[in-house]
């Protein structure tokens, strides 16, 4: 028989350990298996929140894990594209209180390897950075301007004022990196922070809940107070989520919004993670938005064609006339999010090349 749980149920009739435990074992033994990249994947984002956030797992609980740590070295050997993911794994396990010591041997080995050098990406080489100086190894001694660049991106914010959920997730793993995931104070100024306010709008115009928790998050992390108004928004829909055991359930789920939004909940001592966790398959489900407030206002904008301007004061009257009465609601609560919305709707509106492209 199916069985469902939602993050609301008054009645938890196990702890947290136990649950943080079930989660685990959900990941590691239920989902995908350890030869599958997007088990790596998913294995490596529930123990990095479940370490950032401070859990306390028994030896029991850890020895999911066991074999797939005792093995790790041949799988570096033989998958060293995976690197990233198994350090991390390794690092996160090591720290989370596995026995053994073999992070900082693969760190080295990353280093001697010069695998941070195949990387394309200066977000990717920030991450194997951040990873291998957890053991004390910097695999990128002689770029000394990684940083320089990764805020170099992050102050242009009128690159978060248009609709680009690849540069907004980017945005907020360069706050994960430089912060060390709120282990210290990743020093943003004005125009940084201003940036991640326009991609939290975004994903809230959006009702993005994964995007806005990590937006959230990086706020935090940056000593910044996120909105009430997300936050707020956030906190109804983790108690929207529902958890189904199902055998036969599809591993294309909403897993990756439900360890983000409980994520944030930790990270604004909100609860998170509260939920029973089903034994066998899980599969997870996220409440599904009854409109789409982005696209609407993003084709609203669009179709007025010349008539479009980056005066919000001027545009919020014809805009609202076009919307539907849900987005028209998220609209409003969005401009009162953000004491900067009439910066942001300028970078939305995109009128400076309106007709300047011959």
């Amino acid at each position: 028989m199916t069985n469902i749980v939602r993050l609301h149920t008054p009645f938890r009739p196990n702890s947290t350990a136990a649950r943080q435990a079930a989660l685990l074992t959900t990941f590691a033994d239920h989902r995908r298996f350890g030869d599958d990249v997007f088990w790596l994947k998913e294995n490596a984002e529930a123990l990095n929140v479940l370490e950032c956030t401070g859990a306390e797992l028994s030896a029991e609980a850890l020895s999911v894990h066991g074999g797939f740590y005792e093995d790790i070295e041949k799988r570096m050997g033989f998958f060293p594209q995976y690197y990233r993911f198994l350090l991390s794994i390794c690092l996160d396990l090591e720290d989370l209180g596995i026995p053994g010591r073999k992070g900082a041997q693969l760190a080295h080995w990353v280093a001697a390897q010069n695998l941070v050098e195949a990387e394309i990406s200066d977000l990717q080489r920030a991450e194997a950075r951040r990873l291998c100086l957890r053991r004390g190894v910097d695999p990128l001694g002689r770029d000394e301007g990684l940083d320089d660049r990764l805020r170099l991106f992050a102050r242009r914010s009128n690159t978060f004022a248009m609709p680009n959920k690849k540069a907004a997730y980017e945005l907020t793993h360069i706050v994960f990196y430089l912060s060390e995931y709120g282990r210290q104070d990743p020093q943003l100024d004005d125009a940084f922070v201003e940036s991640l306010k326009f991609a939290g709008t975004l994903a809230f115009l959006d009702l993005n809940v994964d995007l806005l928790s990590e937006i959230c998050i990086a706020l935090r992390f940056a000593g910044q107070q996120p909105s009430e108004i997300w936050e707020n928004w956030l906190v109804s829909q983790a108690q929207g989520f529902v958890l189904q055991e199902d055998p036969d359930g599809p591993v294309q789920d909403d897993y990756h919004q439900y360890l983000m939004v409980n994520w944030f909940m930790k990270v604004a001592d909100k609860g998170g993670f509260g939920a029973s966790i089903p034994q066998g398959r899980v599969t997870f489900h996220q409440p599904t938005p009854s409109a789409l407030p982005l696209r609407e206002l993003s084709e609203c904008v669009y179709e007025m064609g010349e008539a479009r301007s980056d005066d919000w004061q001027a545009m919020r009257g014809p805009v609202s006339d076009h919307l539907s009465e849900e987005a028209y609601t998220v609209l409003t609560a969005a401009e009162a999010a953000n004491d900067r919305f009439d910066a942001f709707f300028a970078g939305f509106a995109r009128v400076g090349l309106h007709g300047a492209i011959a």
